[in-house]
């Protein structure tokens, strides 16, 4: 007897997707880092991709598995850097200085660009949100070693990145509402442009 598994996949997608927007339309200046972007990498960045990462194993997806727990992880880590320099819990820590952030983003970024590569016999916007991400973690890397200079008037390189981030984060949301419609309608709603 055959068990027939649901797509955990979307749910990963749109918690990925849905946290970097939120997180992006800080960088690009819309609003403060505030307790909602935390929330946000907690549960549905966090928690929620950790899990689907738990489920891809179950389906025996070792590239869901790996991407899915790891982005997970980021979001919790995120929130660790900020929120531990500034606790009662573990008094003293200091936040990372722009060198280490510029470390973290970039092996973040040389891991989301070598799984990229995992992603060229899936789709083209699987492919999108994957070599976007790179993009946008080696921008936050240059940002912490320029110390993201003003481009423009009042237009920083992290106003620039976070527009970049949005670009991404909404691809992730798309090929999310993609896999959900173009399953539950049996055709293809939404194109994601398969390689095969």
């Amino acid at each position: 007897m055959s068990e027939k598994l649901a797509n955990p996949a979307p749910l990963g997608l749109l918690g990925f997707g849905m946290t970097t927007v939120l997180l992006n339309l800080h960088n690009a200046g819309f609003f403060p880092l505030d307790t909602m972007i935390l929330a946000m990498g907690l549960a549905y960045g966090g928690l929620a991709q950790v899990i689907v990462g738990l489920m891809e194993f179950k389906k025996g997806n070792t590239f869901g598995t790996v991407a899915f727990t790891s982005y997970g992880l980021f979001w919790w880590s995120l929130v660790l850097l900020l929120l531990l320099p500034n606790n009662a819990i573990f008094p003293g820590l200091s936040g990372p200085t722009e060198m280490a952030m510029a470390a973290y983003f970039f092996m973040w970024g040389l891991f989301t660009f070598t799984m990229f590569f995992g992603t060229l016999k899936t789709n083209r916007a699987l492919q999108f949100v994957f070599m976007s991400l790179a993009i946008l973690f080696f921008m936050l890397t240059i940002r912490e070693l320029t110390g993201n200079p003003i481009l423009f008037g009042t237009f920083t390189f992290n106003n620039l990145t976070g527009i970049e981030g949005i670009i991404c984060g909404l691809s992730a949301v798309y090929l999310a509402f993609a896999e959900v419609l173009n399953e539950a309608h049996k055709k293809t709603v939404l194109p994601i442009w398969s390689t095969s």
